[in-house]
């Protein structure tokens, strides 16, 4: 019989969300578990920006295999030629044979687009012990290359799991929940797992506000089918009250926003392609409209932001998918 992972548990077709608003959430807090000798590298008194939208041009032109999660972050250097630069990040979450390939080719391509200092690193929740990609090689005639990258395996911090209980960074949170939820198939145990983290939350006395976030992202990541799910939110209660925490209680109501979240977000996507599709047709013909449509529906949603905008001063369609 075929696992659906939909009605176990044990996948969710939302896998970007937690990590893209655990990365912007925690950023720093990512790089000092992560990364620490980058993290030492970078001065976050400056501040940071993120340039997701920009990177969806690059993932668009060399995207091959799954893409799990990907961040582009403007950071301040000092190691020693102080200096912005951009942060690359990419969360993958499967086994995939042309990774460390995929890695160099949006390097340079960052490269290339903006001539500015780049640095690739990765963080793999995959489950496989043997995939372990850290650089690329290329050779032939005596000409080639050797790209190489910092990878964060969250697999290797299974043995360190008493470290990430102590550590009171809240990062080590997520890393705990997405080890539950890859190390546990059996939707008992990954139950009795998500709650054991949630009083472990709460005991660490973050803010209210914290809190919340961080409960709201290991829901996320550890999913639960729907008769376990019911059972944990009663259990999750009865804790409140042990932590006289009684926000928590409200903790059901997480789902219920998670799930209108989505519904808002998918619909301002439709919308935006609607959008979008009408003012080609208006502007360029129908034709143009048709040989669109493919393009356009399985766009990101930054990528519709760009191309409504360039499409009130575009004079030809290609002007709108421009790459620069």
């Amino acid at each position: 019989m075929t696992r659906d992972p939909e009605k176990d548990g044990s996948g969710s077709a939302d896998h970007d969300s937690p990590w893209k608003e655990s990365l912007e959430n925690y950023l720093e807090q990512a790089m000092v578990l992560l990364f620490p000798h980058l993290h030492e590298h970078i001065d976050w008194s400056k501040g940071f920006l993120f340039r997701d939208g920009e990177l969806q041009q690059i993932v668009r032109e060399a995207e091959s295999g799954r893409r799990y999660t990907d961040k582009l972050v403007e950071v301040y250097a000092d190691d020693g030629e102080p200096t912005w630069i951009l942060l690359h990040i990419e969360v993958q979450g499967e086994p995939e044979k042309a990774f460390a390939e995929r890695m160099f080719t949006y390097y340079y391509r960052l490269y290339d687009r903006y001539q500015r200092d780049v640095v690739s690193v990765a963080v793999l929740t995959d489950t496989s012990p043997s995939f372990r990609p850290e650089s690329y090689r290329y050779e032939r005639l005596g000409c080639g290359l050797h790209f190489w990258f910092p990878v964060a395996k969250l697999l290797d911090w299974q043995q360190r799991w008493s470290e990430l209980e102590a550590d009171p960074n809240p990062f080590a949170c997520v890393v705990m929940a997405q080890l539950a939820a890859k190390g546990e198939r059996d939707p008992h145990r990954r139950k009795d797992a998500k709650l054991q983290l949630t009083r472990l939350l709460l005991e660490r006395g973050y803010s209210k506000d914290e809190t919340r976030a961080l409960i709201r992202i290991m829901d996320w990541i550890i999913n639960l089918p729907e008769g376990l799910d019911a059972e944990y939110v009663a259990e999750v209660r009865q804790l409140a009250e042990e932590y006289k925490m009684p926000f928590v209680t409200s903790f059901e109501r997480v789902g219920e926003k998670r799930g209108e979240k989505r519904g808002e977000k998918k619909g301002r996507r439709e919308h935006a392609v609607e959008t979008l599709l009408r003012q080609i047709a208006r502007k360029f013909g129908p034709e143009a409209k048709e040989a669109s449509r493919a393009r356009i529906e399985r766009a990101e949603a930054g990528e519709l932001e760009m191309w409504l905008d360039r499409i009130l001063d575009a004079e030809r369609l290609d002007d709108v998918f421009a790459d620069d």
